[in-house]
């Protein structure tokens, strides 16, 4: 697998060519932005993950994950008929595959682990993710990760290990939450060749390949649990590709405004998200050490925001 070169022409596509190198000034206010886009992607997703943990609990995680991205396929196919296959043309096809397979592996695990761990001590658990995010846009992508990122997404771990911590020192995550757990590297890896990948690509070019790559990775798995859908099920299955490819492409313009290791820290606000969702949906209510670990994560977030703000 090679990482993209740091400069190219771009492609066409829904969000255009990738653009010229910005002046000094922008950045600050760039970057803010992009924090936005990915609170917005993390939300959405978190939307999703909900009505996906209704799903899997109805029928196998590998069919549900294989039909949550052939609808995400369809989702985009209006935007595929109305500006033609040359605007969706990847400038690194090879990178696409990769990714995809990066993806559809952390999607396995992940699904598989989904029906059997509430939604809050799900995101927990993947809150590892941006500490691999970290390292590797630092060894990989050659990116300055300051002291401040350093320290938002260490603080971020720490409100993670406070909302853990009874499962840690009681009766536990067990076998689920290690399986979980496995897929927070794999993601890692899908997101470092996403932000490489947006040196050659636009947003809509690498959702519309990473949506087609993982149906084809998954389909032969999902083959030997294939079963009938109810219309309430093929009704979620819709909103979930919606919500899935929303997610995705405000994650991956979130990518484009600037450096992945500003954006990681936003990540733990899904904590948040997911408690919420999980209230409302499961009835999961939120324990005083899962209120706690969020604070001490939302206050990591608006701390690195500031710092970005005033560099």
């Amino acid at each position: 697998m090679s990482i993209p070169p740091t400069s190219a022409t771009g492609s066409a596509g829904v969000a255009g060519s990738v653009s010229a190198p910005i002046n000094a000034e922008t950045v600050r206010s760039r970057t803010l932005q992009g924090m936005v886009w990915m609170a917005a992607g993390g939300l959405t997703l978190c939307a999703m993950n909900a009505v996906m943990r209704v799903l899997t609990q109805e029928m196998s995680p590998l069919f549900a994950q294989f039909l949550r991205y052939l609808f995400a396929m369809l989702v985009m196919m209006p935007l595929l008929f109305r500006d033609g296959l040359g605007a969706y043309r990847p400038n690194n096809l090879r990178g696409q595959f990769w990714r995809g397979l990066f993806h559809a592996l952390a999607l396995t695990l992940f699904f598989l682990a989904l029906p059997h761990i509430p939604l809050a001590d799900m995101t927990a658990i993947m809150f590892t993710t941006p500490i691999f995010v970290l390292i590797g846009a630092a060894l990989l992508l050659g990116e300055k990760v300051t002291r401040a990122r350093w320290g938002a997404a260490l603080i971020g771990f720490v409100g993670v290990l406070i909302v853990m911590w009874p499962h840690l020192s009681g009766k536990g995550a067990g076998f689920w939450s290690l399986v979980m757990l496995g897929a927070s590297p794999l993601f890692a890896g899908s997101f470092l060749i996403n932000k490489a990948l947006t040196r050659q690509d636009s947003p809509g070019v690498i959702v519309m390949w990473q949506n087609l790559t993982v149906t084809l990775y998954m389909l032969p798995l999902a083959l030997p649990f294939w079963q009938e859908l109810s219309w309430t099920q093929w009704g979620l299955f819709v909103l979930c590709g919606l919500l899935g490819t929303i997610a995705h492409y405000f994650m991956t313009r979130a990518f484009t405004m600037g450096d992945i290791s500003a954006m990681q820290p936003v990540r733990f606000l899904d904590l948040i998200w997911s408690s919420l969702f999980g209230l409302m949906l499961f009835g999961n209510v939120p324990t005083a050490t899962a209120l706690l670990g969020g604070a001490v994560i939302v206050a990591s977030t608006i701390w690195i925001a500031r710092r970005e703000s005033a560099r």
